[in-house]
């Protein structure tokens, strides 16, 4: 039978065990159980063959990410390779690894070809080894252990949280929650100063009907006795509507309403100015929630929409777990009570959650709304995985699918045959990597072009040269003017080089040449010493230049 060996991953540092007499216990769970809380007869099956102690804090850490994302470091492997006997390549392994991670275990095998196991004996001995570490080695005492295990445990949950952070994701769920409790205490409210206005005046709720308006015009009017219409452009500011602020006066001097003591009317007007703070709280945080959706999920933004994927985030927990969720899971996401109540009674499933707030669903027909929901849920899964696990945020992927959506309705409704998906994937992909090039070719520019101007205006001041306002923009133009003169020049010798027969012509038109490209240079230092002549001089320069080669050809 093959020996096994323990790995077991401490705060302190790597430990690897060895058990003995297994065959004894005959590998039965129940009586390693048993036998793990007696440290006498556990010890004397399993016995310390090997301790790696962590340098520090730090390397504490490193090692511990890596154990839980199921990758070997150096040092476990180096140590692994020491303690462990070697493994042959053609002969089998007369041993196994026992782990407490599968993971781990299938990337040292797959890395050092050493066997590793791990099931409910391997675990069992594993936990007899926690129960009883600090009997092993030496001088480490209990306390340390803890306070080592507290230390790492601290900064382990410290780096998720940041890595948390850099998600941003719990930030949109904050947002979408607080929105969702503002637009219900708002509404409470809003009625609450309409009621309590009303026993002033009755007749304002019917002219104003929006909840933010009628609070401003409330605040603005106070009392209705003193209303005049002196202040017949205050509510035309408020209002926007000329007609409906000379209604409210014209109210106001016929009103039914009680007569309100000064104190009454100071706390409507107080609670009135509560409202409409809240009301403009609630603008700043739907920008906010905009802004951090075109950050996080660019792409699930433009195709369904802030505010609903927003809310699919939330209900889903974060953006990680709603790109995990399968698109039949993702159509049904806010629906879970009358999936239950359907599957119990036995009744028709729903068709749609939360997505049922898109426009999409809200366009389509009644016979459609079921194509609709399950297509535009597949369109938001694939958005949610590209946004969750791309490199670069963009939303060309998002655009295009939201074209697809569209040209889905047009099928359901017009019968126009829709473009197919792996086109019109293809097309997004390049339009990404356009962008992305185009964007590395802004930001390359702009600094080579810093450079250049530093360069050229120490030298204009050296010569004594007083540069213009133009001056960026005439080095752009000289630049590109010699340019196109060194392409044509190329152009010109490759031609009259095909042509030549005879060795004399070829070296009298290469002597030709090279008074010419003199003769261009020469007018190129002309051209560049008058740049700031204008345009329109510049280019009948260069036009008789050509000409005159053209003749001298």
């Amino acid at each position: 039978m093959a020996s096994t060996y323990l790995l077991y991953e401490s705060a302190s540092g790597y430990a690897l065990f060895h058990a003995h007499g297994l065959d004894e216990i005959g590998q039965n769970t129940e009586a390693v159980r048993s036998s793990v809380s007696d440290l006498n007869r556990f010890g004397k099956v399993v016995k310390l063959a090997a301790f790696h102690p962590f340098e520090s804090a730090l390397d504490a850490l490193k090692q511990c990410n890596s154990v839980s994302e199921g990758l070997m470091t150096d040092e476990l492997r180096s140590f692994l390779e020491i303690n462990l006997p070697k493994v042959k390549e053609a002969k089998k392994a007369k041993f196994v690894l026992g782990l407490a991670e599968p993971k781990i275990g299938s990337n040292i095998f797959e890395e050092t070809k050493i066997p590793c196991q791990s099931n409910e004996f391997v675990l069992e001995l594993l936990r007899g080894v926690r129960l009883h570490f600090d009997k092993f080695i030496k001088d480490l005492k209990s306390a340390d252990l803890e306070k080592a295990q507290l230390g790492l445990g601290h900064s382990y949950s410290r780096a998720k949280v940041k890595f948390n952070v850099n998600r941003v994701d719990n930030m949109v769920i904050q947002a979408i929650f607080l929105l969702d409790t503002l637009d219900k205490d708002i509404n409470s409210f809003s009625m609450r100063v309409r009621e309590w206005y009303s026993w002033h005046f009755p007749e304002l709720v019917k002219i104003v009907s929006d909840n933010y308006l009628y609070a401003k015009v409330s605040k603005f009017i106070e009392d209705k006795s003193k209303l005049a219409e002196d202040k017949i452009p205050g509510l035309i500011d408020i209002i926007g509507d000329e007609d409906k602020a000379k209604e409210i006066v014209e109210a106001a001097k016929a009103s039914m309403g009680q007569d309100l003591s000064p104190i009454d009317l100071i706390n409507v007007q107080q609670f009135a100015q509560r409202v409409m703070d809240l009301s403009e709280y609630r603008k700043k945080l739907f920008d906010y929630l905009v802004s951090k959706m075109n950050d996080i999920a660019p792409n699930l933004a433009s195709l369904i929409g802030e505010v609903v994927g927003a809310r699919l985030i939330s209900h889903a927990g974060s953006l990680t777990n709603l790109a995990k969720c399968p698109s039949s899971t993702l159509q049904i996401l806010g629906a879970e009570k009358a999936l239950f109540r359907a599957l119990k009674t036995k009744g028709n499933t729903p068709k749609y959650g939360l997505i049922f707030h898109s426009s999409f669903i809200g366009r389509a027909s009644a016979r459609n709304k079921g194509r609709m929901a399950r297509y535009l849920a597949n369109k938001c899964s694939i958005a949610s995985r590209i946004d969750c696990f791309a490199e670069k945020s963009t939303t060309t992927f998002g655009e295009k699918l939201r074209e697809q959506v569209e040209e889905r309705l047009d099928f359901y409704d017009k019968g126009i045959a829709p473009r197919k998906n792996i086109d019109v994937m293809k097309d997004a992909i390049e339009s990404a990597d356009n962008k992305a090039t185009d964007m590395d070719i802004e930001e390359v520019p702009s600094e080579a072009s810093g450079k250049k101007n530093k360069k050229k205006k120490s030298k204009g001041n050296a010569n004594g040269e007083v540069a213009g306002e133009n001056g960026d923009v005439g080095e752009d133009v000289k630049s590109e003017k010699k340019k196109k003169e060194k392409r044509k020049l190329d152009r010109k010798t490759e031609e009259e080089g095909s042509e030549d027969i005879n060795g004399v012509k070829g070296e009298e038109e290469a002597g030709k040449k090279k008074k010419k490209k003199k003769s261009k240079e020469e007018k190129v230092v002309v051209v560049v010493d008058h740049v700031e002549d204008g345009k329109k001089k510049k280019k009948k320069k260069l036009r008789r230049e050509e000409e005159e080669d053209d003749d001298d050809e």
